[in-house]
């Protein structure tokens, strides 16, 4: 079997993407030429790797092994080339991370000082929820993640990042807004707005309301804090969110203090356990732990 590690790229890149004229773009070939470089992968194989159902690539079994395998081949390459790098005293590489949507109110700012740091290094950022974020961590396609919850069914290095305070919410105007003590309990006729199931958040706020024996009467289900947040300054309902995904900019929301809440969660920095982090990545993890801590000193 005769495969090149261009080849191998331009295989992987087809994975990530889906789509061979995407992965000729990355690759900075035609796509004729890596039509015809894909087909030279699959006879050197000698089984079909992927198949072309309303112009997206699916893989086959064996070509979802061998993106596993061109995937810890590129990973152990740019550790080496970082490694290299890093010796000759230069700073310059790539460095992916996926984090969950709330995370995206401050990870962007804990990276800004890296940035300036390293400013020759390449850093993808991928916002998404949970279980996409959850899923990029069990195919080990980033340097490292960053969610509330780490799934407990998989193996892997977890690291307390910062704490993740979940509060109740509702609009500024609303009559418990002027309470200085609200039992759960006078929640009983609220609205909840709620993230989707399977949202860190949610799950937290499940397992609480479990806990202390409340279930709320009426439900809505949203699918960002966006929406929730417009939502409660539009007097929809109340809310539990994440402090950090208030800020200092929604003045028309208040925090209501209701026993049993804050929900003290914590944020996490996780990557699957016995991986390797190149240099750039284990830079990186020091990098946001520490700016973590001073960022949470300042607040």
């Amino acid at each position: 079997m005769t495969i090149t590690f261009r080849q191998l790229r331009l295989f992987l890149a087809l994975a990530e993407t889906g789509s061979v004229s995407a992965a000729a773009k990355v690759m900075h070939v035609t796509q004729p030429t890596a039509s015809m470089q894909l087909r030279e992968v699959a006879q050197s194989v000698g089984l079909p790797l992927y198949e072309v159902i309303s112009r997206r690539v699916y893989l086959t079994a064996a070509g979802q092994e061998l993106a596993r395998t061109a995937r810890t081949i590129a990973g152990e390459w740019d550790a080496f080339e970082q490694r290299v790098a890093s010796a000759k005293g230069l700073t310059h590489g790539r460095l992916k991370v996926a984090v969950v949507s709330t995370a995206e109110y401050f990870v962007p700012r804990l990276l800004g000082s890296f940035c300036k740091l390293h400013p020759g290094i390449d850093i993808s950022l991928e916002i998404l929820n949970r279980d996409h974020v959850i899923a990029r961590l069990r195919g080990n396609l980033d340097d490292l993640y960053v969610m509330s919850m780490p799934p407990d069914d998989l193996l892997q290095e977890d690291q307390i990042l910062m704490p993740n305070p979940l509060v109740v919410v509702a609009a500024a105007g609303h009559p418990l807004a002027r309470r200085k003590r609200i039992t759960v309990h006078q929640l009983q006729g609220e609205r909840f707005l709620l993230r989707e199931k399977g949202s860190g958040t949610r799950l937290a706020t499940d397992a609480r309301l479990r806990r202390i024996g409340f279930s709320p009467a009426n439900l809505l289900e949203l699918g960002s804090n966006e929406a929730i947040k417009e939502s409660v300054e539009g007097q929809l309902g109340i809310a539990v969110l994440s402090m950090h995904a208030l800020g200092a900019h929604h003045p028309g929301i208040a925090v209501l203090n209701v026993q049993g809440f804050p929900i003290q969660s914590q944020w996490h920095l996780v990557w699957p356990k016995g991986k390797q982090l190149s240099p750039i990545a284990d830079v990186f993890r020091l990098h946001l732990l520490h700016e973590a801590r001073q960022w949470q000193a300042v607040r």
